[in-house]
């Protein structure tokens, strides 16, 4: 442990809609651990009482709520002015030595400490994957400009895949190339299985494509369970047709992981998935995986699941078919995704994370971008 005149201050911005709360707060906590002061600020919807408990319990952790809008639900900027102002006196207050942001357009604020910018997705890059080309409407330039601004104004940049930071590249064209740190997980217990398909996601987010699997539920001895929210923090929801498949909504972490623990399977025939830290839970819970076959699945899990089509519902339906009554090759991909999943560590991802704290302080007196590194190389530098 480092003595405490020379713990370092972190002001990290995160919000509690997706995957962002769990790598923010799983990330803040392991900082902790190793003497980090961290003043957590949260964005958007306030976080439930069990998301905020393992926070509010830890030392060296404040966790600071606000009502500024998050940049894809205000992509016109109209709050941006204020979030700016609150963010910069939050800043006077806390003196952190890093900033670390989770989102784009706040990086062009008066900052006085170095910023690094992690780019965990965009609505960009959501749409060419989706939807194809992109989005038409002037809302959604101002949103790219502002987002181009965070990008070039932050003393650094990384984003969690290779995959990402390509496409960020081609969208914002940032004026350095940015690095790759690929989030982590602690270790999960496996526990026993059973016959049973689990997916979880925001079923309202058309880049899920879990209708696939709510259709292909209709054909499967199996069950399957799809769990996540129906609505999305702007109010839009996503019906499904007549389907077999069990939808218990929105669950707590906990109880999540409890069932991927218990799942045979999990399937991720996402069209859109920056990284998916459902995914990695999953395969680290002993989840044979089932993932679409886009450029972060292939980066992270080839050789570890079984990859295929999302737009295909027959292969999609066929290779669960296949999964469920191959013994043999489901129990080789649970194996192969366990071993994986080992890969991509919570520790990992905090080392990785304190030698890019360390990087960007140091660029800020030289100017010099973060070293173009993956996360298993400055996780060992």
């Amino acid at each position: 442990m480092m003595p405490p005149s020379s713990r370092p201050r972190l002001m990290m911005t995160a919000d509690a809609v997706g995957g962002v709360w769990v790598f923010a707060s799983s990330l803040a906590r392991m900082l902790a651990r190793d003497g980090y002061h961290v003043h957590l600020v949260v964005l958007g919807p306030e976080p439930s009482r069990e998301e905020l408990e393992p926070l509010r319990a830890a030392e060296r952790i404040e966790v600071e709520i606000t009502d500024l809008a998050l940049e894809w639900l205000d992509p016109e900027g109209t709050d941006l002015d204020r979030a700016l102002d609150r963010l910069a006196a939050i800043e006077r207050r806390v003196l952190p030595d890093v900033i670390h942001l989770n989102s784009f357009r706040e990086a062009g604020g008066p900052w006085s400490a170095p910023v690094l910018l992690t780019a965990h997705s965009c609505v960009w890059s959501w749409w060419r994957a989706c939807r194809g080309g992109a989005p038409s409407e002037r809302r959604w330039a101002i949103y790219r400009d502002h987002a181009a601004a965070g990008l070039a104004a932050a003393t650094a940049w990384v984003a969690p895949t290779q995959a990402l930071r390509e496409e960020i590249r081609s969208i914002y064209a940032p004026p350095n190339p940015g690095a790759v740190v690929w989030n982590g997980i602690e270790a999960i217990a496996p526990s026993d299985k059973q016959p049973l398909i689990l997916a979880a996601g925001r079923l309202w987010d058309e880049a899920k494509n879990v209708a696939v699997l709510a259709d292909a539920a209709r054909h499967l001895d199996w069950p399957v369970r799809i769990a996540g929210p129906v609505h999305s923090a702007d109010g839009s929801t996503r019906q499904f047709a007549t389907s077999r498949a069990e939808m218990p909504g929105a669950l707590s972490r906990t109880d999540l992981i409890a069932q991927m623990r218990c799942a045979a399977i999990f399937a991720a025939p996402a069209r859109y998935e920056p990284f998916g830290l459902a995914v990695l839970e999953a395969a680290a819970a002993g989840c044979a995986l089932l993932l679409s076959d886009i450029p972060s699945f292939r980066e992270l899990w080839s050789g570890a699941a079984w990859l295929v089509d999302p737009d295909d519902p027959a292969a999609v339906r066929a290779s669960l078919e296949r999964l469920c009554r191959d013994l043999g090759l489901r129990r080789a991909l649970q194996h192969a995704a366990r071993e994986r999943a080992c890969r991509y560590s919570l520790a990992r991802t905090a080392q990785a994370y304190r030698n890019a704290y360390d990087a960007v302080r140091s660029a800020r007196a030289g100017a010099q971008p973060l070293k173009d590194r993956p996360a298993h190389a400055e996780a060992s530098a």
